[in-house]
């Protein structure tokens, strides 16, 4: 096994986080139980370890088990040090711009949910509006809206775990984004959440612009798995999944999928269970799904479940583009166009969809373990929002048990998950996540995988 460079320095802000207070510092270096510490350590590494190719969070803390990081407080404001940090964060000794830069957005994320709004009672009453208006404050507090900006924010949904094949095709279909002066969002991963950006980032080159943004929005318990890459040049963390998922489908103005395994299909789950709430229905929002040709089977998959769980009205919230990369961008481009006709009509915000309706059930946190999995109510009997919405925490059950520190451990003391119920929907779940086995979905190219999860065909 090759040693990996280690780098020891002390790196300055870049941005506008440049300065603590002694009681934000006292915080972020609390290494006591429910401290900030681990976690401003563990997003932290992941930053700087961006050129990692594994997704098993055990790995990289294990890999650079001697990291550390300090805040160093000195009269003209904050700076970092870093001891042990992973030598691919530096070129000549020089921290890479884009990864300082994302350094301090993890600074500034954490401090600001934990001091301003954690345990604040505007925003710790489980309410959905105020859930909404938290995700709203912390982009807000990550100058992430433009105001006067029309719609132009196309985030990209796909998996890490992609092939060379369907690799490219994201980066083609960015190119043609790009192009056409749209910016890109994705979950700031590797595979499809890397290569719309790279695409559009040439796409942007050649139309001459100059202040192209590449946001990727992550959150803590996937951050290690998933490393962001270095072309994000505006990174949010969000304080769990269901933040993450809200904060995509209100920031962003439209989506494209691309492959992917659980992770993608829980982000389809989650955005069509939106979509399907009768609140919603008048609401345009373009959704395209989309492979090079090799992906056909998946996308028949896929749509085949949709169709058999959520039935045709989910269907028809989608189109699906096989192998046609300026097909799907003149799409999305038209798209944005009927968005922004309804928000200027509506007088909705350009820059955040406060329209859409999201009930609880897809804002409350859920916790993955054994016995919140098996309780899951995953049968017809219920609306198809409301189904799309435990259909999609089976999903985050699985994508724990596979890549999460939290979900891992459970698996490993426990055995896999269970999954019960309906049995026609039972028998439609074990062949769709048994596809994504066959089609190495589930983990990066190489991997063995061992399931996380058993899909039992009748309740019990």
């Amino acid at each position: 096994m090759v040693k990996k460079e280690l780098v020891s320095t002390i790196v300055s802000p870049l941005g506008t986080m440049n300065v603590l207070s002694n009681n934000e510092v006292s915080l972020l270096q609390d290494t006591n139980q429910g401290g900030l510490y681990p976690l401003f350590r563990q997003c932290a590494l992941a930053v700087l370890n961006c050129d990692e190719t594994s997704d098993n969070p055990y790995n990289v803390m294990e890999e650079f088990d001697s990291f550390d990081i300090r805040i160093v407080q000195e009269h003209r404001g904050l700076k970092l040090e870093l001891i042990n940090a992973p030598g691919s964060a530096f070129v000549d000794g020089r921290i890479i711009k884009g990864i300082r830069q994302s350094l301090f957005c993890v600074v500034r994320d954490i401090l600001y949910v934990s001091s301003e709004l954690k345990g604040s009672p505007r925003f710790d009453n489980g309410d959905s509006t105020s859930l909404t208006d938290l995700v709203f404050h912390i982009l807000r507090n990550a100058k992430a809206f433009l105001p006067k900006q029309l719609p132009n924010v196309v985030v990209c949904w796909g998996g890490h775990s992609i092939g060379q094949g369907e690799y490219k095709y994201t980066k083609k279909v960015g190119y043609q984004l790009g192009l056409r002066g749209l910016d890109i969002c994705t979950g700031c991963g590797p595979g499809a959440m890397k290569g719309p950006m790279k695409g559009a980032n040439l796409g942007h080159a050649k139309q001459r612009i100059s202040n192209s943004r590449f946001i990727g929005i992550t959150e803590p318990g996937i951050i290690a798995a998933e490393s962001p890459n270095p072309i994000v040049n505006q990174l949010i963390i969000m304080p769990d999944i269901e933040k993450r998922l809200e904060a995509f489908v209100r920031f962003g103005h439209g989506i494209i999928i691309f492959p992917g395994g659980p992770g993608t299909c829980e982000e389809i789950l989650y955005l069509l269970g939106i979509l399907l709430h009768p609140d919603n229905e008048h609401i345009p929002f373009p959704l395209i799904f989309t492979g090079p040709s090799e992906s056909v089977g998946y996308f028949e998959q896929i749509d085949r479940f949709i169709g058999n769980t959520l039935g045709p009205q989910a269907q028809r919230r989608y189109n699906i583009i096989i192998d046609d990369p300026r097909e799907v961008a003149q799409q999305m481009k038209s798209g944005l166009d009927k968005v922004t006709r309804f928000r200027r009509s509506t007088g909705d915000a350009y820059y955040y969809n406060w329209l859409l309706r999201t009930e609880e059930i897809f804002q409350a946190p859920f916790e993955p373990t054994h016995e919140s999995m098996e309780a899951l109510q995953l049968d017809r009997d219920q609306p198809a929002h409301m189904l799309a919405a435990n259909l999609r925490r089976a999903m985050s059950g699985v994508v724990a048990g596979n890549v999460k520190r939290s979900g891992i451990d459970l698996i490993r003391a426990r055995g896999p998950f269970q999954l019960s119920g309906d049995p026609q929907l039972m028998e439609d779940m074990d062949q769709l996540l048994g596809s994504f086995v066959k089609q190495q979905r589930m983990k990066l190219p190489g991997s063995v995988y061992e399931p996380c999860y058993e899909v039992v065909h009748k309740k019990v």
